[in-house]
């Protein structure tokens, strides 16, 4: 970190630079169907492995059973759950599926962070998580990144 400008972000958020041994996941409930998707993904995976370590954890999707009861839901999302916890020992960002994410996840997470009160598919939540990492990254080592 060189900058003034990483020198302000470090003071205003508390982050600091962090070397490309930084491991970042995401996980997230089903997998990337459409191509363009994938395309998008792949490009910005690629571009921030230059900063981290960057890896993606697709879970099933557990799907929602016609007329089900919310305590089915909320079993549905228990063991999608229990899929998504891990360790601390790097950043990883958890993406919900359409049941949203357990309360066992909720609480164990440090931060919570939501992008919109919109609604978005899980897929473009992806590319739109990895495209914000590496904005990030790119503000933080004083890098230009155009809007």
């Amino acid at each position: 970190c060189q900058t003034y400008a990483d020198e302000r972000v470090r003071e205003i958020t508390g982050w600091r630079c962090v070397s490309a041994a930084m491991k970042i996941s995401i996980i997230c409930v089903g997998k990337i169907k459409e191509k363009f998707y994938s395309q998008a993904v792949d490009e910005y995976m690629k571009r921030l492995t230059r900063y981290c370590k960057p890896f993606v954890v697709e879970l099933p999707d557990e799907k929602t059973p016609e007329g089900c009861s919310q305590t089915v839901c909320d079993q549905i999302k228990a063991k999608e759950g229990e899929l998504g916890i891990g360790g601390t020992s790097h950043i990883a960002f958890i993406i919900g599926g359409s049941l949203g994410l357990d309360p066992r996840v909720l609480k164990q997470s440090d931060m919570l962070l939501s992008f919109s009160d919109m609604t978005f598919p899980h897929q473009l939540m992806r590319v739109i998580l990895l495209e914000q990492v590496y904005r990030s990254y790119r503000i933080i080592n004083g890098e230009p990144y155009h809007k």
